[in-house]
Parts: C-alpha cells; structure tokens; sequence
C-alpha cells in the first residue's frame, strides 16, 4: 500500500476532520480501572491509601504501607451495546481480557525514632486508564442519504479538480489533492469518482458549476458498522513521604501511551424513482499512536483517629499525536454496474498535540475501628480546557474554540465501604461521572456500581470485584452532511482479579 505523507501550508479543512472534538473527548477520559479492591471500592481511595491503584487518585497513599508490596491484576471487560438508527434497533456484545494493573511500592522505614519524617516509599506502577475496545452495527431507514457528505464538501471544489487527466490514476490524484487541497478536496473527489454527482454540463465552462446529486430523494435503508481496539495506559513514578504520625505527601510523574485504531463501514441501498445510484458502500479507517507526559501531587491526613482526609492534583496531560487514515468508496448502479474509488492510499498527518484537562480532587474517609471503613472522593474536571496545540494554527483554533463552546466541567462522585470478617473483606462501591458535554446528548451521564471480597493469606493477599456502569451515547454519524445521531446505551461489566504480595 503507497503511503502519502502530507506537507500542510494552507490545508485547513483536512486538519478539522482529522483532529476535532470528539477525539478530544475520547482522549481525555478514564475508566475505572486498577486493582481489585480499588475497582470493588468504585475507586473511592483517595484519603486512603495502602493499595497500588490508589496511586492513580492521590500520590501520598504509597507511604500508608507499612512494608514493601507489590500487586497483579488482571480484567475481563464485557461491553453490551443497544444501537438505533431512525426506526431500526440492534444489540451486539464484545469481550476483551487484558493486564489491568501491575507495580509495586518499596517502602523505606527512618530508623530514628525521633526523626518528624518516619519514612519514605517509591512506587512504579502500570495502570490501564482507558479501553477502546467496542463494536457495534446499526441500521434503519433514513429521509436523508449519505450522498449529503460528499456534496457538502464539494461546495466550491473546482470540478476540474476532481477528473482524472491523460495517464493519471485514482491514487496519483487522490494524492495531489491531499497534498495541495487538503481532506474536502478528497472527499469530493470519492464522491464525484463514484458518481454519486454529476455538475450541469449547461455551465461546463464554469470551473465551480454546481453539482447535482445522482441520488434521487426518498427513503433510504442504512447499516452504520463501527469495531475499535486498543487502550490508553498509564505508567507511574510514584514517591511519597509520611510526616510524623497524621501527615503524607506524594508525587507521581506519569508516562501516557494511546494506542487505537478503528473501522467505520457505511452502507445505503436505495429504490427511489429516478436513482441513478442505488448501493453505496463508504469504508474509513485510522490508526493512532499518542505518547504524553503528566504529574500529580497529593497529601493525606489523619484527623483523630478515625477520619482521613485527602487533596491531589493531576496535572493536563501533555500528548504528541500522530494519525493515518484510509478510504474506500464503492457504488452500484442497477442500470451501469459497480464503480470502485479505491485509493490505495495511506494519509499521514503531521503529528499534533493535545492538552487535556487538570484534575482536583477532594476525599474524606471513616474508619470503624478495625472493622470497617466508608470513603467518598469527589474529582473536577473542566473539560472545557482540551487543548488542540498549537493554539495559533487556524484549524486547532476553530476545534478550540468548539471544545469550549461545547464541553464543560463535569464533577465526579466515588463512594465505597468495606467491611472485614477475620481474614475476609466485603466490599461495594457506588459513582456517578457527569457528562463533559453542555448538551448532555452526545455523551450522557455514567452511573455505576461495584462489590467485590478479598481474603488476606498473611503476606499473600487476594481479591475479586465486578463492577457494572452504564452510558447513553448519541453520537453524529458523519461532521457534516449526514449529521444523524446515532442512539447507543453502552453497558459495561468488568470481572476484576488480583493477586498481592509482601515483599
């Protein structure tokens, strides 16, 4: 397969497509990912500490052990997916099991008993922040036809632009329009390629004549395929200190990795009277790779004996970005056959940057003796300050000034319990994300539950929890043209095993 490596001056509008706010928002995000008592908590770990994935919400909780530890864990995620498209509904389900957590901390004791600083730890620690990992089909019958999209960004695309000159090939043009003219240019070429258009040969010499669609009005039976892999992780360099008896201060420096690549298939089948296309079938595909760099800083408190206390701040996380994509059209003509546009092209984007937002994070926590313990933490988290980098570029400045226009702070609610008998813990755990979105449409509100027990072995501990959370998701199928929502209620269940040791 060619690989085209674009050289952008003046190409705006492909930069809008390739990198605009959903991918934002995807990027931006977090599970509830960690250890098993973590997950079986909902993750309400911030003014407790003393397990691995409390790392990821507060730093300080690495210096709560008391010796040397370390934890695996591995998930089995189940995602059920209920999709409309206009009249039509379909469910479809996927699995995945992968390495959710694993790292250790190293706990160092000052052997001065009169020393105000009783010890330090270092942690490293690997944490799966994110999984992408979903498919789902969609179908229905739509007034509108897909034929929209193409023609959108026709709008002002020269047609001399568009047709293949002496010798020249699919993919020869289909490259120089990306190399000079940008993701609009292509995009009308696929569609004028497949003849989906045609221009009013009564204004030929007009190098903008207007473009007629070959799609005649109607109904129009529609199937939307969408399959993602990959995951967005997350490794720690954790220290952290204990003060005296009531007092710890961490810090962790964090290395990101996003890694995901997806597949949208679009079909249309059509028998409307005077069509002269009357199957389309549009396919897309991307790859991304992302590597970034974040910090946090945390402190946790002992008040008395039985309430604990915790601030932390997770820093923007700086990533650098890069992007392919590829795409095929295909159409069918009951009276001139099948036209096949298939570049055979690989588009590489210049690498990019985005800047998610900060974090804050405040936690409280009481302990029964013990026997028990209820913890609550409660994180902010202005989506609304997504960066696409650099601000001054004229297309990130349009996307910039959307994601600000269109996403908001969002506020998230972790409460969790356990309860230990002997050797034995229960555990449950309850939270609420509300959505980074002004409308509440596009992605809506997560709410979400979670239990789970554990049996300590001595220097052997080991711990199960499921969890369960729901999302409504309504999505537009295309940015422009057919900007149809799709209704997707996504729900989660994810199986949760770890095993710790003191070292």
């Amino acid at each position: 397969m060619k690989k085209l490596i674009f050289a952008f001056t003046a190409i705006i509008s492909m930069t809008v497509e390739a990198q605009n706010i959903t991918d934002a928002v995807r990027y931006s995000g977090s599970d509830l990912n960690g250890t098993a008592r973590y997950r079986a908590m909902s993750g309400a770990f911030g003014a407790l500490g003393g397990d691995m994935s409390s790392l990821n919400v507060n730093p300080a909780g690495s210096a709560v052990f008391l010796n040397s530890f370390s934890t695996l864990t591995l998930n089995v995620e189940n995602s059920e997916n209920e999709v409309s498209l206009m009249n039509g509904f379909n469910t479809n389900s996927n699995s995945n099991t992968d390495l959710g957590q694993a790292g250790a901390v190293f706990v160092f004791n000052n052997n001065d008993q009169d020393a105000n600083w009783r010890k330090f730890s270092l942690g490293f620690n690997y944490n799966k922040t994110a999984s992408f990992e979903d498919d789902y089909l969609a179908y229905g019958n739509n007034k509108k036809s897909i034929t929209s999209y193409f023609l959108e960004y026709a709008a002002g695309v020269p047609v001399d632009l568009l047709e293949l000159q002496d010798n020249e090939t699919i993919s020869d043009l289909y490259s120089f329009l990306g190399e000079t003219e940008g993701f609009a240019a292509q995009q009308a070429f696929l569609g004028y390629q497949g003849y989906l258009y045609d221009y009013n040969p009564d204004e030929a010499g007009n190098p903008f004549a207007p473009y007629t669609s070959n799609v005649a009005d109607g109904n129009f039976y529609q199937e939307s395929a969408y399959a993602a892999t990959g995951l967005n992780g997350k490794f720690s360099f954790n220290f952290a200190t204990q003060y005296q008896d009531f007092l710890y201060l961490g810090l962790n420096l964090n290395t990101h990795f996003i890694n995901y690549d997806r597949v949208s298939t679009f079909f249309e089948e059509n028998n409307n009277n005077g069509s002269e296309i009357n199957e389309i079938l549009f396919e897309n595909r991307l790859s991304t790779l992302g590597s970034g760099f974040s910090f946090q800083l945390g402190a946790l408190g002992k008040i008395g004996n039985s309430v604990r206390a915790g601030a932390a701040y997770e820093s923007p996380t700086w990533y650098t970005i890069s992007e392919e994509t590829t795409q095929y059209l295909k159409t069918f003509s009951d009276d001139q056959g099948e036209a096949v546009v298939n570049p055979n092209i690989v588009n590489v984007y210049p690498d990019y940057k985005l800047q998610t937002p900060a974090s804050y994070t405040g936690s409280l926590a009481y302990l029964f003796g013990s026997a028990a313990l209820i913890s609550f933490d409660y994180t902010y988290r202005d989506y609304a300050t997504t960066k696409f980098k650099p601000t001054d570029d004229p297309a990130f400045m349009a996307q910039n000034e959307l994601i600000s226009n269109e996403l908001q702070g969002a506020s998230t609610f972790r409460v969790g319990g356990e309860y230990r008998i002997e050797n034995w813990s229960l555990r449950g755990g309850y939270r609420f994300e509300e959505s980074p979105y002004k409308n509440g449409i596009t992605v809506g509100d997560l709410e979400g539950y979670s239990a789970g027990l554990g049996y300590n072995f001595g220097n052997v501990k080991i711990d199960f929890a499921y969890d369960r959370s729901s999302r409504e998701n309504n999505p537009q199928m295309y940015q422009v043209g057919l900007t149809d929502r799709l209704g997707i209620n996504r729900e989660n269940s994810n199986y949760t095993l770890s095993l710790s040791f003191n070292l």
